[in-house]
């Protein structure tokens, strides 16, 4: 939502400040310089990009109507999943929570985290690593190098998008001043005509430099840097995960680990000590 209320406060700003400066939005609507600066963009888009790429952001934008998908509530629920998780591998052994990983659709303790169990990055990430753990094959160096490689992997594959429409957007005032230059040329080749002719060519023309600046800077670009903040909402996900799975395999209480987990959130997002510990508590005394 915030980010179509951004779009509309660019549009009404630049169009309403023009209008009430005496301006005319009239000469403004040139389709042809829109079909120049457009086309020669998506163009360029589709030529720098694979078509693993161009899926990749075409999905992306169809995700950006929601302004925060990893809230602090999402961050309690996950920090309260982790807790559960390794509290029962700690009372029951590594095997206790075997059939809860193997199958989380199934499990009472997945189950009552519903806005987790739906997010598949969260539910791979989370039960990849505790069948590890499971397994009791690996040292607590060997699984934070491997989660540290699949963190940065997918945070290359995520900022996939980003860059190609960062990159369509450092362009577009490029495409605008050549969409300019041709209807300068336009209007240059028309000597015959009139001067008032010729000066409303020439202000036309001057209507792609305008329309290439602003698609670039009002529109592009902070589709870019909204997808960035997203693939970073995303990592520091898997980052509060990876530290609360090492804490508890380097010998840390559960309790410790979530701890050690909620250190690593922004400070808008993390709870406090009292929060996490209040929202954990049903827990503690089930157990």
């Amino acid at each position: 939502m915030l980010i179509f209320i951004g779009f509309i406060i660019v549009a009404i700003s630049v169009f309403g400040g023009f209008a009430m400066s005496g301006g005319h939005l009239g000469p403004l609507y040139q389709p042809m310089e829109f079909l120049i600066i457009g086309g020669a963009a998506l163009g360029s888009f589709i030529a720098a990009n694979n078509g693993k790429a161009i899926r990749a952001t075409v999905r992306t934008l169809s995700r950006l109507k929601r302004s925060t998908k990893y809230d602090r509530a999402v961050y309690m629920e996950l920090m309260a999943l982790q807790y559960k998780l390794l509290w029962k591998m700690r009372r029951d052994g590594a095997i206790g929570i075997e059939k809860d990983i193997e199958a989380p659709a199934d499990s009472e303790i997945f189950n009552e985290h519903p806005r987790l169990l739906q997010d598949p990055m969260i539910m791979g990430f989370t039960t990849d690593y505790l069948r590890l753990m499971v397994s009791g094959s690996m040292d607590p160096m060997e699984v934070d190098e491997l989660m540290t490689h699949e963190i940065e992997a997918f945070e290359h594959e995520a900022r996939v998008p980003a860059d190609a429409l960062l990159k369509v957007g450092d362009a577009l005032p490029a495409f605008g001043i050549v969409a300019a230059v041709l209807g300068v040329v336009k209007a240059l080749a028309s000597a015959d005509a009139g001067a008032g002719e010729i000066g409303l060519m020439v202000a036309h023309a001057l209507v792609g430099t305008f329309v290439g600046i602003l698609l670039a800077y009002g529109f592009v670009n902070p589709l870019a840097s909204r997808i960035e903040r997203q693939v970073q909402e995303a990592v520091k996900v898997l980052q509060c995960i990876r530290v609360t799975l090492l804490a508890n395999l380097n010998g840390y209480a559960p309790q410790l680990a979530v701890e050690f987990g909620r250190k690593t959130l922004d400070t808008s997002e993390r709870p406090t000590f009292g929060e996490l510990e209040e929202h954990v508590r049903p827990t503690l005394s089930a157990a």
